[in-house]
């Protein structure tokens, strides 16, 4: 009911907000030709006009947003960019980055997060990696627009689609795991391993992921585990309305889990829209279009199948499996011990209020059995949970040593 009552309410303000667009540039028109002060940022009409702009831009959306990825420097060379499905699912695509230059670069898979955003998230994770490495990418696919036909997506099918990547990416290659998936990700290499895969990766960087979160709890942890899973499945799973094409799919809805985000931060957010209006009333078209870019990402939302965070609540936050060896896959043990090729690397951020310090590093204990020359750890300071993947400090500071450890497990 949630779902069709907020569909409804999108649907309702499409036509305002198209209003308020064709508002807004009317009265940013200088139609006298005169340059009237008013209409550069100083009078009532600006004012007007900026309240518009935000009414127009407000709400979420449901579709994948570009990468935008045009161009990297490789080397001294700027090297075009295009993208290339390489294999697809109904629930999610491994996409290449694809660089026409001579010689090869490590192959690198990165694995993005399926919590409510798309994998465009990691655009500047991704285009800082581009400039060294041959990247691909888990582009996991919206579920209000899976249909029900396609069957079920829970945890072990998440983790059948990593080790499948992997294998098509094929011996040599390389995984990254940003946040949540690290868990999946820790398993699909140990089963490789298990399995004596010749595609395990050469090597595994995991950055501020929930490996084990009884260390240091934070206050999604804390939530994760206030509440029986009977209140998680009543009270956030609902069914994809009518009209699309998932209807009839159960769903964590995008909205929802957008709507958490934003009351954990929300004098922040409160801050940035009271600005933004500031910006646009005077004009100040960059620092307009720096909060637009932003927000449009964040607010460009993708619902997940009920049964894939349902089980990651329950398996992952409640229950501990990979932490305490009682995780199975498809009904078999999953054993982190098994991995004696995959050198890893951990990452983690000093301020992570998601991820906590130490939480993404337990996974340098449970892989028992690897050789301690092939563990590494970094602890990056003056970063929350976003700095650690985007940002000055990724590129600058932990990008280089992520490159580095690629590059001596190659």
């Amino acid at each position: 009911m949630i779902y069709q009552s907020y569909q409804t309410a999108m649907d309702g303000l499409q036509p305002f907000k198209a209003m308020a667009r064709m508002t807004g540039k009317m009265l940013r028109q200088d139609w006298l030709g005169m340059g009237l002060p008013e209409m550069e940022g100083s009078g009532p009409k600006s004012y007007i006009a900026a309240a518009m702009e935000m009414v127009s831009e407000f709400g979420t959306t449901h579709k994948r947003p570009p990468f935008n990825i045009e161009s990297v420097m490789v080397g001294n060379d700027l090297a075009n960019i295009r993208e290339e499905a390489m294999f697809s699912t109904p629930f999610g695509t491994l996409l290449h980055f694809v660089k026409d230059i001579p010689h090869k670069q490590p192959k690198v898979l990165v694995v993005a997060p399926m919590s409510g955003h798309f994998a465009t998230l990691l655009r500047g994770t991704v285009k800082v990696l581009l400039q060294d490495h041959d990247v691909y990418i888990s582009d996991w696919h919206n579920a209000r627009d899976i249909p029900v036909s396609d069957g079920v997506f829970g945890f072990d099918e998440y983790t059948d689609h990593i080790i499948r990547f992997l294998e098509i990416l094929g011996p040599g290659t390389h995984i990254m795991a940003v946040c949540q998936p690290t868990v999946a990700v820790l398993a699909a290499v140990s089963l490789m391993a298990q399995m004596n895969s010749k595609s395990q990766p050469r090597s595994m960087v995991l950055m501020a992921g929930p490996i084990d979160t009884r260390v240091n709890p934070t206050k999604v942890n804390e939530m994760a585990n206030s509440k029986p899973m009977a209140w998680f499945e009543k009270n956030l799973i609902s069914t994809v309305p009518a009209g699309l094409p998932g209807a009839g799919r159960r769903v964590y809805p995008g909205f929802v889990q957008l709507t958490a985000f934003m009351s954990m931060n929300l004098d922040r957010h409160r801050t940035a829209f009271r600005n933004q209006f500031e910006n646009l009333a005077k004009g100040d078209t960059e620092q307009a279009a720096a909060h637009r870019a932003f927000y449009e990402e964040y607010f460009a939302v993708m619902d997940l199948p009920a049964d894939f965070y349902l089980q990651t609540v329950k398996r992952v936050f409640q229950d501990y499996e990979l932490p305490l060896g009682k995780m199975t896959w498809h009904m078999r043990p999953v054993d982190p011990g098994a991995i004696r090729r995959t050198a890893l690397f951990t990452v983690e951020g000093e301020l992570d209020d998601i991820c906590a310090i130490g939480q993404t590093m337990a996974a340098l204990d449970i892989c028992r059995n690897l050789s301690p020359a092939k563990k590494r750890h970094h602890l990056q300071t003056g970063v929350g949970h976003y700095g650690v993947f985007n940002g000055k400090r990724w590129a600058n500071e932990i990008y280089p040593q992520v490159r580095e450890f690629i590059q001596s497990n190659a």
